[in-house]
C-alpha cells in the first residue's frame, strides 16, 4: 500500500542524493527553528520539498518525515488534503483559473476551456515543452475583480479568454510578465515554492504591486459613514 502511495505521488521515489538532501537539511533546519513545535513546520517543508522537485515526490515526503519524527503515511495524508501541493510535475508556470461560482458566471468557466484548447492540455496536464500546467482552482477571495486567473499563486484580476490566451502565450515565449497586484515580474513554479516554505523574496518591487479600488471599496464606505478610523 505504501507504495503505491508513492507512485500515485510522484516518479521519485528513491532518496535525495547526499548533496541535495544536505542542500535541504540547512533549508529545513532554518524553518524547523521558527516553530515551538517541529511538526509545525510541516507545511512549509512540504513547499521546500515541492520547490526541490516540481511537485511532492516521495523523496520529498521521506525527508519531511524523518526530519519531523512522522510516519509517511502522516505527511502523505497532508500532502494530499491540500490542493496547493501538486502531485504531479508542473510546470515552470503553473496556471490556474478559478471556476468557483462568481468567476464561473462571470467568464471563468469559458477562460478554462479556451485555455484548455489552446495549449491542448487537460486539467492538471503540462504542455509538453514543461512550460505551463493547467488546472481550475477553488475560490482565492478575489471575487470583486472576477474572474480571476493565478500563475505561481499570484493574481491577474478581470480576465477575459483573449486576455488569458495572451498571458500563457507570453509565458511561452519567455517575455517578463507582472501580475495585477506584484510590481515584479513573475518567477518559476519552484522559486515560488521557495518563497512560501518562508524564504525571502528578494525580486525588487515584489510588494510594491497597486491596491485595486474594488478592494478598498468597504472601507470608503466605511469612512463616509462613520468618519475616518
Amino acid at each position: 500500500m505504501k507504495s503505491e502511495i508513492f507512485v500515485e505521488l510522484t516518479p521519485r521515489t528513491t532518496p535525495y542524493p547526499k548533496e541535495v538532501r544536505d542542500r535541504l537539511e540547512l533549508d529545513a533546519k532554518q524553518i524547523v527553528d521558527c516553530y515551538p513545535q517541529p511538526r509545525s513546520a510541516l507545511l512549509p517543508l512540504l513547499h521546500l520539498v515541492q520547490a526541490e522537485d516540481g511537485c511532492v515526490t516521495g523523496a520529498g515526503i521521506r525527508f519531511c518525515a524523518e526530519r519531523l519524527g512522522l510516519t509517511d503515511a502522516e505527511v502523505t495524508a497532508v500532502a494530499t488534503f491540500y490542493s496547493m501541493y501538486r502531485r504531479t510535475p508542473t510546470g515552470t508556470y503553473h496556471v490556474g483559473v478559478c471556476t468557483n461560482t462568481l468567476c464561473a458566471v462571470l467568464g471563468g468557466d469559458e477562460i478554462y476551456a479556451t485555455l484548455q484548447r489552446h495549449l491542448g492540455i487537460g486539467h492538471g496536464a503540462t504542455t509538453d515543452d514543461g512550460a505551463i500546467s493547467l488546472e481550475h482552482i477553488e475560490c482565492n477571495a478575489a471575487c470583486d475583480t472576477a474572474p480571476v486567473v493565478m500563475v505561481n499563486w499570484e493574481f491577474f484580476d478581470n480576465q477575459t479568454p483573449d486576455s488569458a490566451t495572451e498571458l500563457v502565450d507570453a509565458l511561452r515565449a519567455g517575455r517578463p510578465v507582472t501580475g495585477s497586484r506584484s510590481g515584479a515580474p513573475l518567477c518559476t513554479f519552484r522559486e515560488t515554492e521557495r518563497i512560501l516554505a518562508g524564504f525571502p523574496d528578494e525580486r525588487p518591487g515584489a510588494n510594491d504591486g497597486p491596491v485595486g479600488p474594488a478592494a478598498v471599496a468597504g472601507l470608503a464606505a466605511a469612512a463616509d459613514q462613520d468618519g475616518p478610523r
